[in-house]
């Protein structure tokens, strides 16, 4: 539901995926900015009716995304999918942080506008490890992407891991992903994706900045 610049931009990237998309807008116009190539459903009406919704296709999708302007419109049409049609993958667009945490509790996975692009802005601002890439709805595990100081280099990410306690989820190595094993040697310019407890966070990051110990 919303074919504004994320809704229609999400339409063409499913289809370009080889899904089946059907898009939900009460403004006719609105349906230009799919392009002449868009194969889907193009639906006229508000996503939150259940009829409009049915002649969408919503008793055969698999998945339901809430992304218009309006935050109201977006939860009741995500509580109607999930609710009244029984679609689980179901997503909405939230402005209001405080509501997307809300719902967020609720079961409906939000993506808060607001709040993840000043989230963005501040990782890219304050020193490594002060704002995570991720934090879990709990705010118990976070998600950091760290380069790995040169007093690493040469030693093995099981070491780090032991030490820091930390666990790394991924590499970025040379413009490549990569999963560690424990052979897995540390090497420079490294891009260390980092899954940690919250609570453990400032010894992670100590433990990264001072280097290894002797005797590892």
């Amino acid at each position: 539901m919303g074919c504004g610049r994320v809704g229609s931009t999400l339409a063409r990237s499913l289809e370009d995926r080889n899904h089946t998309v059907a898009v939900i807008d009460s403004e006719p116009d609105a349906f230009r900015r799919l392009g002449p190539g868009f194969n889907g459903e193009k639906v006229t009406g508000y996503g939150f009716d259940q009829q409009v919704l049915e002649k969408a296709g919503i008793k055969r999708a698999d998945a339901f995304a809430a992304v218009s302007s309006g935050d109201n419109s977006n939860i009741i049409a995500a509580r109607v999918a999930r609710e009244q049609f029984g679609i689980q993958q179901v997503v909405a667009r939230i402005y209001d942080p405080g509501r997307a945490e809300v719902y967020q509790r609720l079961g409906i996975t939000t993506v808060a506008t607001v709040k993840w692009t000043s989230d963005q802005v501040l990782r890219r601002l304050l020193p490594a490890g002060a704002e995570p890439d991720f934090r879990d709805p709990s705010g118990a595990i976070r998600v950091d992407h760290v380069t790995v100081p040169e007093v690493w280099v040469g030693h093995r990410t099981i070491a780090l891991q032991a030490q820091s306690g930390a666990r790394i989820a991924w590499i970025d190595r040379l413009g490549e992903g990569m999963l560690p094993d424990r052979d897995t040697v540390i090497q420079e310019n490294d891009l260390l994706h980092l899954v940690m407890r919250e609570k453990d966070a400032s010894r992670v990051f100590r433990v990264i900045k001072d280097g290894p110990e002797e005797h590892a």
